[in-house]
């Protein structure tokens, strides 16, 4: 447990749709600039920010989106953009059941294509809607939105 979380980039927040005082924290700046900061994966809290807890994802460097499942919120989907600077496995999105004890990857492209975003179909809880996008920085160049670009379906 941690007083404070040592990461001050923030790519996303979801607050508990029963409960406020659980709120997932997801580090890592999304955007694709040259000053974008890292993260280091996902923060819980259940005392509505009092104590956190590392939930892993920390080589994710970027997430991007949260969303909590209303109809049973201990599962949780996490959109990932990955490492700005270089390919990147984790890249993808992951889904946990019990409420950020153990995660799997769901959906993956290519070690340059990330997550952006995840939409959860409002009469349907097990339908995700994602959008991916490449992104790769190097010391001169960056390339963004070619050929992993995609929407998909997830479940």
């Amino acid at each position: 447990m941690f007083d404070e979380q040592p990461t001050a980039s923030i790519g996303d927040i979801a607050i508990h749709p029963t409960n406020p005082n659980i709120v997932y924290v997801g580090t890592g700046e999304t955007n694709n600039r040259q000053t974008t900061s890292f993260g280091d994966g996902l923060y819980k809290t259940t005392d509505g920010g009092a104590t956190w807890t590392h939930l892993g994802l920390r080589e994710t460097q970027t997430i991007s989106r949260i969303v909590i499942d209303p109809k049973n919120p201990e599962t949780v989907y996490v959109a990932v953009g990955g490492h700005l600077f270089g390919a990147n496995a984790e890249r993808g999105i992951y889904k946990t059941t019990d409420g950020g004890k153990t995660w799997n990857k769901i959906k993956f492209v290519d070690d340059n294509t990330g997550f952006t975003d995840i939409a959860m179909d409002p009469s349907n809880s097990s339908t995700l809607y994602a959008a991916s996008y490449q992104r790769r920085r190097s010391g001169c160049c960056f390339n963004g939105g070619r050929t992993g670009q995609r929407d998909l379906e997830v479940g």
